[in-house]
C-alpha cells in the first residue's frame, strides 16, 4: 500500500526535484558572477537612533530606516532565544512574546506546519503578511504566510506591525492581520561557525549548523551557509512530525563605496503526519480524549480507514530566492531593486467522509516572481520614498480522490485551469520628517490585483477523464484599493514620547476551494436554479480594515513602559449567507466587525542580573449585527469573534548569575468560543515554561559552549490550544486541537 502511495507521488516528486536542481544551479551561477565583481571600498555601517537602557532588550519599538515614527515592535535576537527551541523553526513561535499575538499549536516543537494558528489583535494570522527584507512570503489553500520554512537562527530580528503597515512592505495577499518583517542575519564580517544539537522527549532531534566565511581576499565577498535537520515523533498517536530539512545560503558582495548586493536562497522540505482534531463534545472530557488520534492500522472498513494516519499526511516543499540590489547616486539619492522568485510544491492527504469515505489528496503547485523597486531621497526637511511592487503568480491547486485501502482512483474533486497568471501592481509613496519636537510620516499605497479567468472541469466514472464544464468557469476579476497610513509622534523628553497612527489594510479574496467544493457537491441543485460558480464568486471582495492607535513610550535607565490603545473597523468580512433559491449557505463578503482594546509592553531591569517583562492585552472584536444561516437569524450581534480571548497575558523573568541563566515564563489565555453564538465555550488556561542555560566562554577549541535545558508545559496542564474555525462558524462545525503535555529537551551549542 505504501508502494501505491509512493507511485501516486513519484512523477510529481521527480519533476519537483528537477525544478529544485534548476533553482540551485541558477543560485550557483549568480554567486559565481557576483563574487567576481570589482570592489571599490568597504560598506559603511548605518546606525539607528536608540535610547540606551541597562539590561538586555527582548522587545523594542521599530520602524523602517527611512521613517521617523515607530509603528511596530521588534523581537530581538535575545527575545527569540529565550522562547527556546520551538522558536527556531517557527516564525510565529518566535514572536509569541509580544502582546496582542496569540499563537496556538498542537505540538511543543513548532514543527506542525499548517495545524498551528495565530491571531493578531483577534484577526487570524493567515489574513496577515510576512516578508523577508520587505519581499512577500505567502501561498494558497490556506492563503497567507508560510511561517515554518525558515530557521530563525538566520534572523537578526523580527519586526511586527499590527496597525499602520509601512507602505514599502510587499504585503502579498494583504495585511488585515498585521505584517511580519523578517530581517536576515546577513553574512558576518569575520569567519565564524555555530553548531547545535538538541534532543528531547518523543524522539525529538535537531541538528543545526551555520558557517560564515568572513571577508574573502581581494573581492571582499561575505558568504554564509546553514543547514538543519529536525525530526520527532508525535506526542500522541502514530507517526512523526518530520523529517524537516532546511538549507539557507546568503551572499553579501560589496560593489561600491556604499553599496553591497545581497542574495538569499532558502530551501525547506518537511514531511509530517497530522494530528487528529476533536469535536466540542470530545473536548468537554479532555481526560478521556486527550490522547485520541488517527489509527495506526487499516481495518478494511472505508468509513473507519479514512482515519488511518498515513492517509492524513502532509509533504511541504518551498524554494525562495531574492536579491537586494542598491545603487547610491549621491548622499541624498538611493535606488533599490528587489527581484525575487518563490516556488511551492506541496501535497496533503486527508480522510473525507464523502461518498462513504475517500482519501483526498490536495496538490499545491505555486510559482511567484516579482520585483520591488524604490527610490529614496533625503531632503534637508524630509525623507521621501517612491516605489513600485509588481508580482505575477501561478497557483495550481486541485484535489483528487482515492478509495481507502485499495487506493482506487475516483477522479478529481476540484480541478480548474487558469487562463493566465494573477497580477499585482502596487505603487507607493512615503514622506517622513521632523519639526521641533514632532516626528511625522505619511504614506499611500495603491493595491491592484487581477484574478485570472479559469476554465472548469469535472471527471466522471468509469474512466474519470476530465471534461469541460462551462458552469464551473470563472471570469477574470479586478480588485483595487487605496491604502493610506499616517503617524505623528511628540517627544516630550528624550525618555518620553507619545504617538498616534492610522493605517488602512486589506486582504485579497480567499477560501476559493471551499466555495468550489460546495458548488461541485450540489452542482445539480445550482444548475436547476440557473446559478453558475461565477455567480457565487461575484459576491467575493477584498476585506478592508481601518486601524487607529494611540500610545506612549516611557523609558528610564531601569524600566520601559509602552502602552497602546487600538481601535479597528472591519468591513466586507467573509461570512456565510443563506440562499433560498437553492436552500444552501455559502461564503460571501458581507460582514462587518469592530475591534478595540489595549496592550502594554513592560521591561523592568531590576539590576544587571534580573530583567522582568509583563505584556498584557485586552481585545474586543465583535460582529456588527446578527448573521443569517439557512434562513435562521443567529444571535451574534456584539459577541466576541470566534477564538479571540479578551485577556492575554505574557510574563517572565530573565535571571543571570555568572555563567548561568534561568528564564521562567508564564502565559495566560482567557476564555474563548468555538462558534459565533457562544454556545461552545473553551475555558481559560495558564501555561508555564522554564529554560535554563549554562555558558562557558573562550574555550581552547571554541568561543563558547552553551548547554540548555528547556521544559514546556511545566505543570502538565491539559488544555485546548487550537480552535480551527472561521469567524462566523456555527455550533458543531468547529474542530479543536489540544496542546502538548509536559515536554523536555536538552540542547548543546558551540560557537567558533
Amino acid at each position: 500500500m505504501m508502494h501505491v502511495l509512493s507511485k501516486l507521488n513519484m512523477d510529481r516528486r521527480t519533476f519537483g526535484t528537477v525544478r529544485r536542481s534548476i533553482c540551485l544551479a541558477c543560485s550557483i551561477g549568480l554567486i559565481t558572477l557576483l563574487t567576481h565583481m570589482p570592489v571599490e571600498a568597504e560598506e559603511e555601517a548605518t546606525t539607528l537612533e536608540e535610547i540606551v537602557v541597562t539590561g538586555e532588550k527582548l522587545v523594542k519599538p521599530t520602524k523602517q530606516t527611512n521613517e521617523t515614527v515607530y509603528t511596530g515592535e521588534e523581537v530581538t535576537r535575545k527575545g527569540m532565544e529565550i522562547q527556546g527551541n520551538k522558536a527556531d523553526i517557527s516564525v510565529y513561535n518566535a514572536i509569541d512574546i509580544l502582546p496582542g499575538v496569540n499563537v496556538e499549536t498542537p505540538d511543543p516543537y513548532g514543527l506542525s506546519a499548517e495545524q498551528k494558528n495565530v491571531r493578531v489583535r483577534g484577526v487570524r494570522g493567515y489574513l496577515g503578511a510576512m516578508t523577508v527584507e520587505g519581499i512577500p512570503n505567502y501561498g494558497g489553500n490556506p492563503m497567507g504566510p508560510r511561517d515554518y520554512i525558515y530557521d530563525t537562527e538566520n534572523f537578526k530580528n523580527i519586526a511586527v506591525y499590527k496597525g499602520a503597515i509601512p507602505a514599502d512592505l510587499g504585503t502579498g495577499v494583504g495585511a488585515r492581520g498585521g505584517a511580519i518583517e523578517i530581517r536576515p542575519l546577513w553574512p558576518e564580517e569575520k569567519f565564524g561557525a555555530d553548531i547545535s544539537q538538541a534532543f528531547g522527549l518523543n524522539a525529538y532531534s535537531r541538528t543545526f549548523f551555520r558557517a560564515d566565511s568572513g571577508k574573502l581576499p581581494v573581492v571582499n565577498s561575505r558568504l554564509s551557509l546553514s543547514y538543519s535537520y529536525t525530526d520527532a515523533d508525535k506526542w500522541k498517536g502514530p507517526g512523526g512530525l518530520g523529517p524537516r530539512n532546511n538549507l539557507n545560503f546568503m551572499l553579501e558582495q560589496p560593489v561600491t563605496g556604499k553599496d553591497s548586493i545581497q542574495f538569499w536562497f532558502n530551501f525547506n522540505d518537511i514531511k509530517q503526519d497530522l494530528f487528529r482534531p476533536l469535536n466540542f463534545e470530545e473536548v468537554q472530557d479532555l481526560g478521556a480524549n486527550y490522547n485520541k488520534d488517527y489509527n495506526d492500522k487499516l481495518t478494511g472498513v472505508r468509513s473507519e480507514d479514512i482515519n488511518y494516519y498515513k492517509y492524513n499526511h502532509g509533504d511541504f516543499t518551498n524554494n525562495d530566492l531574492l536579491s537586494v540590489i542598491p545603487l547610491t547616486l549621491s548622499d541624498s539619492l538611493r535606488l533599490t531593486f528587489k527581484p525575487y522568485y518563490s516556488l511551492e510544491d506541496s501535497e496533503i492527504l486527508n480522510g473525507s467522509i464523502s461518498q462513504g469515505g475517500l482519501v483526498q489528496k490536495r496538490t499545491r503547485d505555486i510559482e511567484r516572481y516579482g520585483l520591488i523597486s524604490e527610490v529614496n531621497y533625503d531632503f534637508s526637511f524630509l525623507k521621501a520614498s517612491l516605489g513600485y511592487w509588481v508580482e505575477s503568480s501561478d497557483m495550481k491547486i486541485y484535489t483528487q480522490n482515492y478509495v481507502p485501502d485499495t487506493l482506487e482512483y475516483k477522479g478529481y474533486g476540484v480541478y480548474s485551469q487558469n487562463d493566465d497568471n494573477g497580477i499585482v501592481h502596487s505603487p507607493f509613496l512615503k514622506l517622513a520628517g521632523s519639526l521641533c519636537n514632532f516626528d511625522w510620516q505619511a504614506g499611500l499605497k495603491y493595491f491592484y490585483y487581477k484574478d485570472p479567468s479559469s476554465e472548469g472541469y469535472v471527471s466522471s466514472p468509469p474512466t474519470y477523464d476530465l471534461f469541460r464544464a462551462t458552469d464551473l468557469d470563472r471570469e477574470s476579476k479586478e480588485y483595487e484599493e487605496f491604502l493610506p497610513t499616517l503617524g505623528v509622534a511628540y517627544n516630550f523628553t528624550d525618555s518620553l514620547q507619545a504617538y498616534t497612527s492610522y493605517g488602512r489594510n486589506q486582504i485579497r479574496p480567499y477560501a476559493y476551494v471551499p466555495l468550489i467544493s460546495l458548488y461541485n457537491q450540489n452542482r445539480a441543485t445550482f444548475q436547476k436554479a440557473g446559478i453558475t460558480l461565477n455567480d457565487l464568486f461575484n459576491g467575493y471582495d477584498m476585506e478592508i480594515s481601518d486601524n487607529f492607535e494611540v500610545g506612549a513610550r516611557f523609558r528610564r535607565g531601569w524600566f520601559e513602559i509602552m502602552p497602546a490603545v487600538f481601535y479597528s473597523m472591519h468591513e466586507n468580512l467573509l461570512t456565510t449567507v443563506y440562499d433560498p433559491r437553492v436552500n444552501l449557505s455559502y461564503y460571501q463578503n458581507i460582514g462587518d466587525a469592530t475591534g478595540y482594546g489595549f496592550e502594554i509592553e513592560t521591561n523592568f531591569y531590576v539590576n544587571d542580573s534580573i530583567t522582568l517583562f509583563v505584556n498584557p492585552t485586552y481585545t474586543s472584536l465583535t460582529y456588527d449585527g446578527d448573521l443569517t444561516y439557512q434562513g435562521s437569524i443567529l444571535d451574534t450581534d456584539g459577541k466576541q469573534v470566534v477564538d479571540t480571548p479578551e485577556w492575554l497575558v505574557k510574563t517572565g523573568v530573565l535571571w543571570k548569575y555568572k555563567d548561568f541563566e534561568v528564564v521562567p515564563t508564564l502565559t495566560y489565555v482567557g476564555a474563548r468560543y468555538g462558534d459565533a453564538e457562544h454556545t461552545e465555550r473553551i475555558g481559560d488556561h495558564f501555561l508555564a515554561d522554564l529554560k535554563m542555560n549554562y555558558t562557558l566562554k573562550k574555550l581552547p577549541v571554541a568561543e563558547a559552549l552553551k548547554v540548555s535545558l528547556e521544559l514546556y508545559n511545566l505543570f502538565d496542564n491539559e488544555y485546548v490550544s487550537v480552535i480551527n474555525a472561521m469567524d462566523d462558524t456555527r455550533a458543531g462545525s468547529t474542530s479543536y486541537f489540544v496542546g502538548a503535555p509536559f515536554t523536555a529537551l536538552m540542547k548543546v551549542s558551540l560557537a567558533f
